[in-house]
C-alpha cells in the first residue's frame, strides 16, 4: 500500500560478497528457505485481496467501492508469477502456502477493522509493514528471485494516495477520529511483530536468510537491531503520511 524504498543496509545477494544465484540454488537449505518465503507472501497477497474486497462492502460511495475494489484485485495478479517461482524451484505452492496460514489467519482475526476507515488504515500501515520487513530478507536472495519479490511489494502510488488522502479528509470533517486511528495504528503494529515473531520461531528456514548460510554473511545482532529500527521508522513515517500521531 504505502510507497517506500528498498532497505540498502543489508548486503545484496548476488553481489561483491560472492553469493552467486547457481550457488545458491544448488543448495537445499536455501532453496526450501526461498519456497518457504514465497509462501508467506502469496498467502499474504491473497489475504490482502479477501479483506480489501470485504472492506469495500462496507465502503461509503461508490467511488471508495470502485477504489478498494480495484486494490484488491491488484494484489491477486500478484500470486501468479509468485506460484511459478515456487514451482520453478521444485515445490508446490499450495504446500508452501500451507505453515503460514494459521499465523496470518490469526493476525486478520486480531485485528479485524470495527469500520471501514479502521480498514483503510490497516490496508497502509499492516501491509507497509509487511512489505518492508520481506524487502529486508530480499537483500538476501538470488538477483532472479529478489527482483520477483521486490516487484511483488511494489505499491501503486495512486491506492496509496488515495488512502492517505480519505483518512485525512475524514480526520479534518471529525478531529477525535485522530486518537481513535493512532491507538489502532499502534494496535497494527504490535501484533504484526507478534506474529512474525511466530512465524520465525516456527520456520527456521526463513531465520536461516537472514542469519546467513553458505558463502552468505547474515545479520549479527547489532544488524538485526537496525533492521528492527528501519523497520519501526517507516512505520513512524506512515503514520505520519496520515495524520496521525504513533
Amino acid at each position: 500500500m504505502a510507497e517506500s524504498s528498498a532497505p540498502t543496509a543489508a548486503p545484496v545477494a548476488g553481489s561483491s560478497n560472492g553469493f552467486e544465484a547457481n550457488e545458491a540454488l544448488a543448495d537445499p537449505g536455501y532453496r526450501e528457505s526461498v519456497i518457504d518465503l514465497l509462501g508467506v507472501i502469496s498467502y499474504g497477497e491473497i489475504t490482502a485481496f479477501e479483506r480489501l474486497a470485504e472492506d469495500s462492502k462496507l465502503a461509503p460511495t461508490l467511488q471508495d467501492k470502485l477504489a478498494l475494489g480495484t486494490m484488491a484485485s491488484v494484489e491477486l495478479t500478484k500470486v501468479a508469477a509468485l506460484h511459478e517461482r515456487i514451482t520453478q524451484l521444485g515445490g508446490d505452492p499450495f504446500e508452501a502456502m500451507a505453515p503460514f496460514c494459521a499465523a496470518l489467519d490469526n493476525f486478520h482475526r486480531h485485528t479485524a477493522p470495527s469500520d471501514w476507515l479502521e480498514g483503510l488504515v490497516k490496508a497502509f500501515v499492516g501491509d507497509g509493514l509487511a512489505n518492508d520487513f520481506y524487502r529486508e530478507i530480499a537483500a538476501f536472495l538470488d538477483p532472479q528471485t529478489r527482483e520477483l519479490v521486490v516487484a511483488s511489494l511494489d505499491e501503486d502510488g495512486d491506492h496509496a494516495a488515495f488512502v492517505v488522502t480519505r483518512v485525512r479528509e475524514l480526520i479534518a470533517a471529525d478531529p477525535p477520529l485522530g486518537g481513535r486511528l493512532a491507538l489502532w495504528g499502534r494496535r497494527l503494529m504490535g501484533e504484526a511483530l507478534t506474529q512474525a515473531q511466530r512465524v520465525a520461531a516456527d520456520r527456521d528456514s526463513l531465520t536461516a536468510l537472514l542469519t546467513g548460510g553458505v558463502d552468505r554473511p547474515g545479520l549479527d545482532l547489532a544488524a538485526l537491531g537496525r533492521m528492527f529500527t528501519r523497520l519501526t521508522e517507516r512505520h513512524l513515517e506512515r503514520m505520519g503520511e496520515l495524520g496521525l500521531d504513533a
